[in-house]
């Protein structure tokens, strides 16, 4: 999980903002009997990325009544592409939760109260509690009230009535609960969206479960193992008893409508706004021998296959700037400056894009490391923005998964994404007209027609395939 600070707060005073100048004749009032006017901040949904317009609290790190100290980690919540951990700007109480795990708020809308003191706590709470400041449905003229976005829960959970129901809670959103989804007589269990929908399907209690994750945050392959366990615990390793569970769909409940996440959200946006962007594709064969052949050689230091092909386009990029180029109004284009390579990786729920920056200027060892870095924190949902939205150029690989060739839509503010598919022994001509057999790969390149010509991306996969061909450019 990433770290984000709140970004707004205000005083909800708990005495009147002002004291009148009292006549002359007038008794003194003794000073013990004066109230200092004490503080209660409100706890704003904060915007973690440019694009964000609400967000989804994931879990509360902090129980109400607990005491925070300024920069400690109050909740998390879930951007459009990952989980982040918001910190108190000061120090106090949690006195009120005021969104609860699983709901949506919109971006400035207040999620909870922090009271500088505990006595103000129950103060606190008895405004949350107020009937004219309704969390769904905000009175007009009160800013200060919660805007708080329902979330239909799935049929699965609406169908659920007992107490046991996080889901089901969570989508009530009753104010002041100390006692949240995925946590149990107060002891907190956090575990991912994804990972507690799966262990509702499966039947897994997430309060036996060890979590793999980040400050051992529970995931989805924590919650897949648990149940293979009990399954095989009750079946006593009979096939009989495990194949139960495996004839369902792990996680899907078929005829459901699920809502979109964030993140799909976010990825609808995008592939929405691309349709506008006139595109066309350019296709190229590339024999990958002696790139395989480097591959298997220095494999053992911990390059990977991906690092080299960011390192091979981006080392072709610098003589074809025009290929990493980007129009963003339409009306003039930018030769950018850095050469930056996203790479498309799948997670839990959605796509992301992690970007290896300056992709041209970083030896193949420190890439490789640094993608694994990357792929580790997009799993974990911990990048942040500048490390998935700053690409230049998209590449998009599902040669791994034996597909031998794709189009890719045009993520928007790029000029150019690269679709890879699998390297294949192929029967060839020889230049000497006899029959050979060589190991080639088809990329098929999407472009913004409006910046970039046919005769661009030829010139660019010309460049490319020499590189990748003789690819002893890549270790240098």
């Amino acid at each position: 999980m990433s770290h984000s600070h709140l970004l707004h707060t205000s005083f909800i005073p708990t005495a009147p903002p002002s004291l009148r100048r009292r006549p002359r004749w007038a008794a003194p009032v003794p000073r013990t009997h004066q109230r200092i006017q004490s503080k209660i901040r409100e706890i704003f949904m904060p915007a973690l990325s440019s694009t964000m317009t609400e967000g989804k609290i994931v879990s509360w790190v902090k129980s109400e009544g607990d005491k925070l100290s300024k920069g400690e980690s109050v909740v998390v919540v879930e951007s459009d592409k990952a989980d982040m951990d918001v910190e108190s700007f000061y120090d106090g109480y949690l006195a009120a939760i005021i969104v609860d795990e699983g709901l949506s708020a919109a971006v400035g809308s207040t999620i909870a109260l922090l009271a500088e003191t505990e006595e103000e706590i129950e103060l606190a709470r008895s405004k949350t509690a107020s009937p004219s400041a309704p969390a769904s449905a905000p009175a007009a003229g009160n800013n200060d009230a919660p805007k708080v976005l329902d979330e239909k829960p799935s049929p699965v959970a609406a169908a659920t009535p007992t107490p046991k129901a996080s889901v089901g809670s969570a989508a009530v959103g009753a104010l002041g609960s100390a006692v949240h989804p995925a946590s149990e007589g107060g002891m907190r269990v956090v575990a991912s969206p994804y990972a507690k929908k799966l262990a509702k399907d499966l039947g897994v209690d997430l309060k036996g479960v060890v979590g793999s994750g980040p400050n051992g945050r529970v995931v989805a392959k924590d919650v897949e193992a648990a149940a293979l366990a009990a399954a095989k615990v009750s079946g006593g390793g009979g096939g009989a008893a495990v194949a139960s569970p495996v004839a369902k769909p792990s996680g899907v409940e078929l005829g459901s409508v699920v809502p979109f996440t964030t993140m799909q959200n976010a990825v609808s946006r995008n592939m929405v706004e691309s349709l506008a962007v006139p595109t066309f594709r350019v296709g190229y064969t590339i024999t990958t021998d002696a790139l395989d052949a480097l591959y298997k050689k220095i494999k053992s230091k911990g390059v990977t296959m991906t690092a080299l092909l960011a390192k091979a386009t981006a080392l072709a990029l610098v003589k074809h700037p025009v290929v990493n180029s980007s129009c963003r109004d339409g009306k003039s284009f930018t030769y950018n400056s850095h050469i930056n390579i996203a790479v498309a990786v799948a997670i839990d729920g959605g796509l992301i894009t992690p970007v290896l920056q300056d992709a041209d200027k970083i030896d193949i060892y420190s890439l490789s490391r640094k993608w694994k870095e990357l792929v580790d924190k997009a799993r974990a949902k911990q990048l942040q923005p500048n490390e998935y939205t700053t690409g230049t150029f998209t590449l998009s690989n599902l040669g791994m998964f034996g597909v031998d060739r794709f189009d890719a839509i045009l993520p928007p503010g790029t000029g150019a994404i690269m679709a890879v598919g699998a390297s294949q022994p192929t029967v060839v001509g020889t230049k000497d007209g006899r029959i050979g057999m060589k190991t080639q790969m088809q990329v098929n390149v999407t472009a913004d027609h409006r910046v970039i010509y046919g005769a661009d991306l030829a010139a660019f996969l010309q460049t490319l395939s020499k590189i990748i061909e003789d690819p002893k450019d890549l270790t240098l």
